[in-house]
């Protein structure tokens, strides 16, 4: 028994180290900030920076674990998910293939941006931020209030 346990974990270790040499997941990139949000409030913005800016932004924070696959690949398709979906580094910048989408465009008198009230919906509903990522980020967690905060802010802050 003690030697199907030796060799399992050998095994395991083995392959821990051989999927190091998977090339996906090390792309860390972080484009320039084309142009962000006409943010309605301090409070938002940094609402936005603190739970969502990994994924929806251009300045996501790699961390030394983004570099160990299969944690690696996680985070890079979390993040290039999520980027393709709503990039708030990018407002105004039309992205070819995805659907419905003409650029983000800056409502009037403040009504926010297409998209705005979408992403409010998925913060107030709990799906966003997501639970893989509030597990390792404990400060991206929102109250209640900050999520309706958040909600409101993001519906407010034209992305022009």
């Amino acid at each position: 028994m003690k030697k199907i346990i030796l060799i399992v974990g050998i095994g395991a270790i083995a392959l821990l180290i051989l999927i190091q040499l998977v090339p996906f997941g090390r792309q860390h990139t972080n484009p320039p900030v084309i142009q962000e949000p006409n943010w309605d409030s301090q409070q938002t913005q940094a609402l936005f920076k603190r739970a969502c800016a990994d994924c929806h932004s251009n300045n996501t924070n790699w961390l030394w674990y983004t570099n160990i696959a299969p944690f690696s690949w996680l985070i890079q398709r979390d993040v290039i998910e999520g980027r393709s979906r709503l990039n708030l580094s990018e407002c105004g910048v039309a992205r070819p293939g995805r659907e419905g989408d003409e650029g983000d465009e800056g409502g009037e008198g403040g009504e926010g941006w297409e998209g705005g009230g979408e992403a409010g919906e998925m913060v107030l509903s709990g799906e966003m931020p997501p639970i893989q990522y509030t597990l390792i980020h404990p400060e991206a967690r929102l109250t209640t209030a900050e999520r309706q905060a958040l909600a409101q802010g993001l519906a407010k802050s034209p992305c022009q």
